[in-house]
């Protein structure tokens, strides 16, 4: 598993954001269920935008200052 977001995707899978933010699978799939991180599904594959994972790093951000 990598532990750094690759910077030539414009996705990323859910494994990667769960090495990315230390989160479980479990806590990923909920942020995706609520809303709160955006995907999408090419088959059976599941895919977060970058652009979304940088919105919901810095919208965590500006709920901790």
């Amino acid at each position: 598993m990598t532990t750094a977001i690759p910077t030539s995707h414009t996705a990323v899978t859910v494994p990667e954001v769960m090495a990315a933010l230390k989160y479980s699978r479990f806590k990923v799939y909920d942020l995706i269920r609520s809303g709160a991180l955006p995907s999408y599904t090419e088959g059976r594959a599941r895919r977060i935008p970058l652009d979304s994972l940088h919105t919901y790093m810095r919208n965590k951000l500006e709920e901790a200052a």
